[in-house]
């Protein structure tokens, strides 16, 4: 009932602001309306397009290569990706490093950029100095490597998730959320008995959830799709992310990784494969993003009050 209600008022709204509107507003609106819905297309299209190859026998792809509705449906690049060990180890791998990376960046952010907004901090102005440097200027490729191999990190699933688990640039927007968050409200944590960590877990970090959120969809992305730790870091097959899979299907044209099932049909063209693989991989995070798009509005003013 209360639902209802609630519906009936925005249409009443709406009502009443059409009301309101000039013939140049409802032109205008049109006009708005239009041009996103043309542009939403433009991007849905490529999607779209990859998916209707996937499905369609490659002899009707080669009749028509625009045509997005098949005359016949083929599911035998998904039957011979069902039958693939990588897309599998790579759905285990990306799954832990992405929900396990989160979990490591969020808390790491947190606690780090809770002291730095803290004006009266010993070294605190060094320390920030030091962390816009490392956005600047980096060790290279090679030191890195060593470091990572020094550490007996290589050929493990760690190197995939330590070396990005804390952004400088993340790190600074957090900083700046936090100090925006009035000091009334610590102080008066403070007289009732509570600890800095209290204040942080029970004051800060509450406060703090537009942010937090909008940094987790950043990081989920940012992990789903990373691939290139895992060519410098690991050898082994194994702790290949699904993003590495895809590209040795795409780019290195990995038909040896497709043809390890002997259950596979070896009929199956491999650009038919390829686009599949294309839908498998990127399936999930397409999912889930529209779900979380709502959090990047807020996500643009995280960081903009000075600290």
């Amino acid at each position: 009932m209360k639902k209802e209600s609630i519906h009936i008022k925005k249409k009443r709204n709406f009502a009443v602001r059409l009301k309101n509107m000039t013939p140049i507003d409802i032109l205008y609106q049109i006009f708005v309306y239009v041009t996103v819905t043309v542009f939403a297309l433009i991007c849905l299209y490529p999607i779209l397009y990859v998916f209707a190859i996937s499905i369609t026998p490659y002899a009707e792809y080669l009749e028509n290569p625009l045509k997005l509705i098949p005359g016949k449906l083929d599911l035998s690049a998904y039957y011979k990706l069902l039958h693939l060990p990588l897309i599998y180890s790579g759905y285990r791998v990306t799954i832990f490093i992405t929900i396990a990376g989160t979990l490591l960046n969020i808390i790491l952010l947190c606690i780090t950029a809770y002291p730095l907004s803290k004006k009266d901090l010993k070294g605190r102005n060094v320390i920030l100095a030091l962390i816009t440097f490392t956005m600047f200027f980096n060790g290279g490729l090679i030191p890195n490597f060593y470091i990572i191999r020094s550490l007996y990190l290589y050929d493990t699933i760690w190197a995939l998730i330590l070396p990005g688990c804390l952004g400088a640039y993340n790190l600074i927007l957090m900083k700046n959320f936090i100090s925006g968050i009035p000091a009334s409200l610590e102080e008066s944590a403070y007289i009732d008995g509570a600890n800095e960590f209290q204040v942080l877990w029970r004051i800060i970090v509450p406060l703090s959830k537009p942010a937090i959120a909008t940094f987790v969809i950043f990081h989920v992305v940012s992990q789903w799709n990373s691939y290139f730790n895992a060519i410098i870091y690991t050898s082994k097959r194994s702790l290949w992310p699904l993003m590495l899979v895809l590209r040795e299907m795409v780019v290195d044209d990995g038909m040896a990784l497709a043809n390890q099932s002997t259950a596979a049909d070896s009929l199956t063209n491999p650009y038919t494969l390829k686009m599949a693989t294309i839908i498998v991989c990127v399936l999930p995070i397409l999912c889930i993003y529209p779900f979380m798009q709502r959090y990047f509005t807020k996500g643009l003013l995280v960081g903009s009050v000075k600290g």
